[in-house]
């Protein structure tokens, strides 16, 4: 098969009924004795290598792109850490690689556009505000310093040399930041086919290195972009890559940047887009000096007047898992409001249909890691943590160790209460989809959910949109009484818990009476019975420019005043509603949290009779209990 790892190690028999592997050599008779080699209990390589005694080296590899135009390829700087015995035994090692364009010199202050604007962007009117500063409350976090650092103190002593690398354009590189692009995703392959003899490295000197020091089995990790990339990577199929673990991990950044054709901005980053996660990424000087203007053009490409999903976003969508070799374990948090849960989500749909050997592992947090003391106990009876199970994937994939990882559930999840749980499979495979109509009795009443036919009174009820100056908060508390602002729709108190595990989908037939256009927000919530003074729960968002109702690719103009049918998903969750709670829909217009935010007063109609949320119900109807 083709992702089935080359032979890297024969095995030996140790002492205390530990298993010794030691690395094969060129020739085919078997390794001296004196050859060290790693040692392996409980199905995972034990720190054997004296980590004081690791060498560390500084190579620049050659890339085939030129980022910053100047004549000349790339080149990106690397630091590596490996066990002595790679240059004192002949001892081969795989590799533990992560890239990250956060290393050194990021610029915290890169100024954000407003996203305060006069009316939505129409394709003949460019309305780009200005730029401006002190937009931003929270900031992102700049990599630790280059080594050590927890992965090679970690790993090297286990038997692996640990790469950390600057991306393009970034700390110590050449070239110029390109967010996301084939250029950027080539010049981290790159440093794959250097440690497979594909590529030129030199040292500070310009001496020509080579890494004759690995097997050239690569395994890459990270956390958010240093995530991202081993994403990016992996679809490009470069041999040698064997597997990647991204965590909390962008997929395509159409969707980090975009949502059906609307503008929106990853959780807490409003007003972010290409060319200021290049700025930051680049450094002051560089983004205003030598790559001003490549970020320009980044500006001009992105295109924020109609949100289009275009050939620049088609350049930065690593969706296409049919030339990955890598095997990939996919780790999220169902609450990550920055790299939201599409991307994970549509990346494990691609490993699936191109039956990429694959887990996933899922946690209740926001944007990052479930953290290493984070347990599963598997039904076999074993218990694992997260970090435990991170080292058996990489001695698996990368030393070839037998540890049965692969036979173990397809998927990991934390549940509310924050216990994990073992899942064939995700979404659910017992998911069923279950249409909730919406219906409304009165123009200006709360609706209701139901899953039985509703009766098709010609009801419609509208909202005004005043996103500008009223938060979603706002918009989603006190659900039991009507609101000028929003929409909500509720079912009945539940008499049994009710978990959704997939992509909740909203059908909605809805007019804009006053604009040409307008944002539109939906979310699902989940609320106590009614009376109830505990804050209600977001489930999961959803966003839509109903221009883009055919496609993300295509904007359609709208005849103010007529309904028109859309159809979108909400982002994928998995979530239990309680006994006793409600499951609820809000639908309003401007976020302020994520879109764009035009002058308020743009009035929206809706026909609710002719509308439906579908939910992914685990166990169908019968399970949802009304």
């Amino acid at each position: 098969m083709r992702r089935s790892p080359r032979l890297l190690a024969i095995l030996g028999i140790g002492l205390s009924g530990t298993l010794t592997w030691h690395a094969a050599p060129a020739a085919a008779r078997p390794a001296p004795t004196t050859t060290p080699g790693i040692v392996v209990v409980d199905g995972m390589t034990q720190p054997v290598f004296p980590f004081a005694d690791a060498i560390e080296e500084r190579v620049y590899v050659q890339t085939t792109v030129d980022t910053d135009r100047d004549g000349r390829l790339d080149r990106v700087a690397i630091d590596i850490s490996r066990p002595r015995e790679t240059a004192t035994d002949g001892f081969k090692v795989p590799v533990i690689f992560e890239h990250s364009p956060y290393r050194k010199d990021v610029w915290y202050d890169v100024p954000y556009p407003s996203v305060l604007v006069d009316e939505l962007p129409q394709n003949d009117v460019d309305s780009r505000s200005g730029l401006r500063t002190g937009d931003v409350t929270a900031q992102r976090a700049t990599g630790k310093a280059n080594l050590p650092g927890s992965l090679d103190d970690y790993y090297v002593p286990r038997g692996y040399a640990v790469v950390l690398g600057q991306s393009v354009g970034t700390g110590d590189s050449d070239g110029c930041p390109t967010s996301g692009d084939r250029a950027e995703t080539l010049g981290t392959r790159a440093v794959i086919d250097w440690l497979n003899g594909r590529a030129k490295g030199y040292d500070a000197a310009g001496a020509p290195v080579t890494a004759d020091w690995t097997t050239g089995a690569v395994g890459m990790t990270g956390v958010s972009y240093n995530g991202t990339l081993p994403n990016q990577v992996a679809a490009t199929g470069v041999p040698g890559l064997r597997t990647i673990v991204p965590v909390a991990a962008i997929s395509s950044w159409y969707d980090y940047y975009r949502a059906n054709g609307l503008v929106v901005a990853p959780g807490t980053y409003q007003g972010e887009d290409t060319d200021v996660l290049a700025g930051f990424t680049a450094g002051r000087a560089r983004a205003e000096g030598r790559c001003a203007d490549e970020i320009a053009e980044l500006t001009a490409r992105q295109d924020r007047v109609t949100g289009d999903y275009s050939a620049f976003w088609r350049d930065r969508d690593h969706l296409d898992a049919g030339r990955v070799r890598a095997s990939v374990l996919v780790v999220h948090g169902l609450n990550d409001w920055n790299v939201k849960t599409e991307h994970f989500a549509g990346w494990w749909d691609e490993l699936t249909r191109h039956h990429v050997p694959r887990r996933i592992w899922l946690h209740q947090g926001g944007h990052g890691g479930p953290g290493n003391t984070a347990s599963v106990t598997l039904p076999d009876g074993r218990t694992w943590t997260w970090k435990q199970t991170e080292h058996r994937w990489f001695d698996h994939w990368l030393w070839q160790v037998p540890n049965g990882i692969m036979d173990e559930p397809t998927a990991v999840v934390q549940r509310e209460d924050r216990a994990y749980t073992t899942y064939a499979n995700w979404p659910d495979p017992g998911s069923r989809e279950v249409p909730l109509r919406l219906a409304a009795t009165d123009a200006a009443a709360v609706g209701t959910l139901t899953s039985v036919t509703a009766p098709r009174r010609a009801v419609e009820q509208s909202f005004v949109d005043e996103g500008r100056t009223i938060h979603p908060d706002t918009l989603v508390a006190d659900p039991d009484t009507a609101s000028p602002h929003r929409l909500a729709y509720l079912s009945p108190t539940l008499a049994r818990d009710v978990r959704v595990s997939g992509r909740p989908e909203l059908r909605l037939r809805l007019a804009i009476d006053n604009k040409p256009d307008a944002n539109l927000s939906a979310y699902l919530v989940d609320y106590g019975p009614t009376g109830s003074t505990a804050a209600p729960t977001v489930v999961t968002r959803g966003w839509m420019d109903p221009q883009n109702r055919r496609s993300p690719s295509r904007t359609d103009p709208l005849r103010q005043g007529r309904l028109y049918d859309l159809r979108w998903t909400l982002e994928p969750k998995d979530h239990v509603f309680p006994a006793g709670h409600r499951i609820g829909l809000v639908i309003f217009s401007s976020d302020q949290e994520y879109t764009l935010l035009p002058l308020g007063g743009t009035r929206l109609r809706v026909a609710p009779h002719r509308s439906e949320l579908r939910l992914p119900v685990v166990g169908g109807r019968s399970a949802l209990g009304f």
